[in-house]
């Protein structure tokens, strides 16, 4: 069987957790394959709202494994408090979710190298999350790290204290005022790890093989979204990992040959959270009235999006480098209302007239050029069926699949798993 894969083609904040508990119903595995617990995934049924940050979206069906990948990194702290957010559901996921082995750990002291590191950058700051993540990474590429199964070994407590003796002559070098109490924060790390242990660890890549040749179906999930990818994204305003279909090879030891459907989850316009370029982003009343209408703040940290119209430049882009079979269009309902919708379909850089992402788009060189849409003022999130959408949004629709030559599989018209329209 293949592995079926699920993608953010923007700057995150897609939709992507909404759209694989819709999906998890046809898959057995549910497998999250990079990133860590700053991609805060929003899941809405039965009229409660669920954050998940590190657990696969999957949870909240009986049916179905949830796999923590090799390519995640972990806060055992984080990771108990989003347990314990599960247990007033009575969810039995000390059956239903497993762990890698090679997943990494975020320490303590990564949490506080990520702050120092950030504080030292003054006004180049990347926008860091501060949980961890990059430092945690760096320590995996550094061939320092600590992972899942060092947790099983009888000195990985003096792996730990090595580790974090380095990083706090580390935080020292940074030179500036962090100010933390890490006896403390250990205790509570060292509690959280216990409770972690409880869990079942596995040798995923095994896990995965023996699933596929006994026909199980999987799908992989991913964090963040294209345009955050350490190699393809808009560097260095990235994150740390592969967010690409490529990541979910390297983070889970599926082999390329093994990929099926590679779903590409896009919002009908754009939104970045943080630092970094963004050649479509609004400044005016429009943007404001999106933010605003779309409730676009993060679900982890609660930091406002930045919003503009789509950029089907980028879009593109994320499509090639992803090899996206089927699109689903989220928030299409944010759109009602407005008068004319624009698209960006090329860029003014330097001079001439592109179609393609070039190596640089901060605002200097790239000047985003516009075709216009008429706009649509129904209200799409009581419409059960496409037969009801809008000539305009059919349009709108139909133009984005002529121009990316990938059919839009779905189209998300509210939050909830019951607003998802399938075309």
């Amino acid at each position: 069987m293949a592995v079926d894969l699920l993608l953010g083609l923007q700057w995150g904040d897609e939709g992507k957790g909404k759209i694989v508990d819709v999906l998890t119903s046809n898959y057995n595995i549910i497998a999250r394959f990079q990133g860590g617990p700053n991609a805060g995934h929003t899941l809405e049924f039965d009229g409660i709202k669920h954050v998940l940050r590190t657990i696969p979206s999957g949870i909240f069906h009986e049916n179905s494994t949830n796999i923590i990948g090799n390519g995640v990194v972990i806060d055992p702290v984080v990771f108990v408090q989003e347990l314990e957010g599960l247990d007033q559901f009575n969810l039995d996921y000390k059956s239903k979710l497993i762990i890698s082995r090679k997943a990494h750990i975020i320490l303590p002291t990564h949490r506080l190298l990520d702050a120092a590191s950030e504080a030292s950058k003054g006004k180049a700051k990347i926008g860091s999350t501060l949980k961890g993540i990059g430092p945690t990474y760096m320590d995996k590429t550094g061939r320092n790290g600590i992972r899942i199964g060092d947790l099983e070994l009888p000195n990985w407590k003096e792996k730990y204290r090595a580790l974090a003796n380095k990083h706090e002559a580390m935080i020292n070098f940074y030179n500036v005022d962090v100010q933390y109490d890490l006896q403390e924060m250990e205790t509570e790390f060292f509690k959280s790890v216990e409770i972690l242990k409880e869990l079942q660890f596995i040798d995923s890549e095994e896990y995965l093989h023996q699933a596929q040749k006994s026909g199980k179906t999987i799908l992989a999930e991913g964090a963040q979204g294209s345009l955050l990818d350490i190699d393809f994204g808009t560097y260095p305003f990235v994150t740390s990992s592969n967010t690409t279909a490529a990541g979910a090879c390297t983070g889970l030891g599926v082999p390329p040959n093994k990929i099926g459907e590679v779903y590409g989850i896009f919002k009908a316009y754009t939104t970045r959270v943080g630092s970094g370029p963004f050649p479509t982003e609004l400044f005016d009343k429009v943007g404001e009235d999106m933010a605003r209408i779309g409730h676009e703040f993060g679900a982890v940290t609660g930091r406002a999006r930045r919003c503009g119209w789509l950029d089907l430049v980028a879009l593109k882009y994320a499509c090639q480098v992803n090899g996206v079979t089927k699109l689903m269009m989220m928030k299409g309902d944010v759109l009602s209302g407005f008068k004319t919708l624009k698209i960006c379909t090329a860029y003014q850089y330097k001079g001439e007239t592109i179609s393609h992402l070039p190596y640089n788009i901060e605002p200097e060189n790239i000047q985003p050029i516009y075709s216009d849409f008429k706009g649509w003022s129904d209200d799409l999130t009581k419409m059960t069926d496409k037969s009801q959408f809008p000539k305009e949004l059919n349009d709108y629709i139909a133009f984005l699949e002529k121009e990316l030559e990938i059919p839009i599989h779905v189209v998300s018209v509210g939050p909830d798993r019951k607003q998802t329209i399938f075309m």
